[in-house]
């Protein structure tokens, strides 16, 4: 890892591409927020490499003055694994949207979650092809009307975070385009974890899909539609924060402090770390008229893919009795001419 003299700022890793998306994007956001973040991290320019597949988000590379890979779609998982191996000192970031990862790309995806490569990505999803001008993707609501489903599409839709977490992913997280507070502070968080860290952006698509998210997003209402998890802290929510969440047998429901008993002792209190998926996989799956989590839901430790390989490696090498290619020409039955 290279070290810099001086510190960097947010114009240092802009570069001098013309970013183009459609006015409105979503995506404008998520790109100033990631800018806010990289001079937080401490660490140099040339440490960082962005790798995307294909797709509105895979512009990303193109606008960040670091290193790049607009790769192929859905094999963006493969090269930044590859990446992350070849040199384990780079900070990878993986950009890709929810068509990109989860159709064509949805193989890779699961297994880079699985093996647990100290890899960030950031999936955009905006629960549309946005790119190829409005066609369903596999986050797509049932019966959501798109140019390839005129009628409604049949397919009922993923849900990122229990997929993610049914591939034992050990860092999840999700945030809205909206909110770049957040954004950058879960981008901060999710660079320190050691592990591949899963961050689901939800981001609006003006053309094609707008106003996805505007049940989560109106700020008439967002102080009871949002949940945003602390760890260690109780899950409140609400303008007065006076609404929470509480367990009742095997099932969430929100009830309001100072109703029929109910005090804060009452709420669950948020714990990322829980090594059991079911509270997670809960609040994942959370919608109106519940609150939306917002937050880290999930941060574990699990062993880190590129480590054991290293360890791995240096394992074989102890053992070997071959060690270079003069001994191995000299093994076995050999003879003098």
């Amino acid at each position: 890892m290279s070290q810099h003299i001086a510190p960097l700022s947010k114009k240092d890793f802009a570069s001098d591409q013309t970013v183009r998306w459609c006015p409105g994007c979503g995506d404008y956001a998520i790109l100033n927020a990631i800018k806010n973040t990289m001079p937080q991290l401490g660490r140099n320019k040339e440490d960082f490499v962005f790798i995307s597949g294909i797709g509105c988000a895979a512009r990303f590379p193109y606008y960040m003055n670091t290193y790049g890979f607009h790769s192929i779609h859905g094999r963006a998982p493969a090269i930044a694994a590859g990446t992350k191996l070849s040199n384990p000192d780079l900070s990878v970031w993986l950009v890709s949207g929810d068509g990109d990862s989860l159709a064509i790309g949805g193989n890779h995806f699961i297994h880079l979650l699985r093996r647990n490569l100290d890899i960030n990505v950031l999936l955009f999803n905006n629960e549309i092809y946005g790119l190829t001008k409005g066609q369903y993707s596999p986050t797509s609501r049932l019966g959501q009307i798109t140019k390839s489903t005129p009628l409604g599409t049949l397919d009922r839709p993923f849900s990122v975070g229990e997929l993610a977490l049914g591939a034992q992913a050990s860092f999840f997280a999700r945030t809205i385009d909206t909110n770049p507070k957040l954004m950058t502070k879960l981008f901060v968080e999710s660079s320190k974890h050691k592990g591949t860290s899963l961050i689901e952006i939800l981001q609006n698509c003006v053309i094609f899909n707008d106003k996805a998210f505007e049940h989560i997003t109106d700020r008439a209402h967002q102080a009871d539609t949002q949940l945003h998890l602390e760890q260690g802290q109780a899950m409140l929510f609400g303008q007065e924060k006076n609404k929470g969440i509480r367990l009742n047998g095997f099932k969430l429901e929100v009830v309001t402090l100072g109703e029929n008993g109910i005090t804060e002792a009452d709420i669950l209190v948020h714990d990322a770390h829980e090594v059991d998926t079911t509270l997670h996989n809960m609040l994942i799956r959370m919608q109106p008229p519940f609150p939306v989590a917002l937050g880290i839901i999930r941060a574990v430790e699990h062993p880190i893919y590129e480590e054991m390989v290293e360890h791995q490696y240096e394992e074989s090498l102890a053992k070997a009795k071959v060690h270079n290619m003069d001994e191995l020409l000299a093994s076995g039955n050999i003879w003098e001419v």
